[in-house]
């Protein structure tokens, strides 16, 4: 009797589109970091992008676009990226409210071309990491009248409301890395259902691979003091003047703590750094993909306080100390007040008090406590990601749930 067998042939890998920003590095961050997983995993998932800030350039309505850029004389991202990088951040809380009123006011063009996209794709997934854009992708979906779940992961630690991350009037998944962020879709009235909490942000796996080299080994091979008290400084993946004016006034301690300059792509501010004359020791480093390393190599960080940077310090095990004040990002606002409420590091009204700071951080007991409470905060949202979206996707096509 002849005996049939299975199909051997290979199963369909399921689309996932995953709508990202150019501008701003945390949102691209955690792009590729869910890339990242998902290979890692071997997932039969295929991966697309759409970025949301280039959306309609290709296409033939291109010149209805109603682009920030059109008034910037550069595109956002890159007009974002400058700005940070020469410390002008307040500029940013000018034009976000431009950018808001214009994506308002393109509303319908998006959800036009997002529907073409998806009528084109036929995705089975999609995923949001950026923020403003997610009613539309809601709208767009619905219009192309396609059976599929749309999933909004927040880069940041809570919402700006309005219009920001959350959109309660749509079916959107919503991916929350903190109790706060839960709370406030609740408030806003999303269902409960669609409502999923992890153990933090999502940033890069690597974050969390073993470095296998000797820390006193590597500062002394870096130029550095193999035994001092080490921070980091760190602004995004453009650096920032501001590291300057960090770099003068730490000077202070002299040979009590050394500093690691990590100044990404401002070869103006790195170049400073190498022919500023100091006492203190200090490692200036360029754009890196690295940073894990160079975390691995500090004993607390300084920056800015943006949500993935400070994920990415905390799971590295660095207390932080951040600047919060009116000219902080709305979307970084909760973060610095997050840092207070865990007791994770320090907050202060302004860089101009970083000496005074740092010698209340390093203080041995002060040290002792703050290192101990990052120690407890456990974030494994990276990791927490395949198994949501894979509950979602089996929930959407009956499909049996991946091991």
């Amino acid at each position: 009797m002849k005996r049939f067998q299975a199909s051997s042939r290979p199963q369909k890998k399921l689309l996932i589109n995953l709508l990202v920003l150019r501008g701003g590095g945390g949102h691209y961050a955690t792009y590729n970091a869910i890339r990242s997983i998902i290979e890692q995993k071997k997932l039969p998932w295929e991966l697309s992008v759409t970025f949301a800030d280039t959306i309609g350039e290709s296409s033939g309505e291109k010149n209805q676009v109603l682009d920030i850029s059109k008034l910037l004389g550069t595109s956002s991202d890159k007009f974002y990226d400058q700005i940070q990088k020469n410390g002008l951040g307040w500029i940013h809380l000018l034009t976000i409210h431009v950018h808001k009123l214009l994506i308002k006011l393109k509303h319908n063009l998006d959800v036009s071309l997002l529907e073409k996209n998806w009528r084109q794709q036929q995705p089975d997934l999609i995923v949001s990491v950026v923020p403003f854009h997610n009613k539309a992708l809601w709208e767009s979906v619905q219009k192309a009248k396609l059976d599929t779940p749309v999933v909004t992961i927040l880069t940041d630690f809570a919402d700006c409301p309005p219009a920001y991350w959350i959109e309660p009037q749509t079916k959107n998944y919503l991916v929350c890395g903190t109790e706060k962020a839960v709370e406030q879709a609740r408030d806003l009235g999303v269902d409960k259902q669609h409502i999923i909490k992890t153990s933090g942000l999502v940033i890069h796996p690597r974050f969390y691979q073993p470095i296998e080299v000797d820390r006193h080994i590597e500062r002394q091979r870096l130029g550095l003091d193999p035994d001092c008290v080490t921070g980091l400084v760190l602004f995004g993946a453009n650096g920032s003047k501001i590291m300057l004016d960090i770099a003068k006034r730490l000077e202070y301690f002299q040979q009590k703590i050394q500093l690691i300059f990590l100044c990404g792509r401002n070869q103006e501010v790195a170049s400073f750094l190498r022919r500023y004359q100091s006492l203190q020791k200090r490692l200036v480093v360029t754009f890196t993909e690295d940073i894990p390393y160079y975390m691995h190599l500090a004993d607390f960080f300084i920056g800015k306080p943006g949500n993935v940077s400070i994920s990415e310090a905390l799971v590295m095990k660095l207390p932080v100390i951040v600047e919060r004040n009116f000219l902080t990002l709305p979307q970084e606002r909760y973060a610095a007040d997050w840092i207070q409420e865990k007791e994770v590091g320090i907050t202060i009204p302004s860089f101009r008090h970083i000496q005074k700071a740092v010698e209340n951080l390093i203080e041995p007991e002060n040290f002792a406590r703050y290192r101990t409470n990052v120690a407890a905060i456990n974030n494994q949202a990276v990791f927490e990601i395949p198994d949501i979206l894979n509950k979602i996707l089996a929930n959407r096509a009956c499909l049996p749930i991946l091991k």
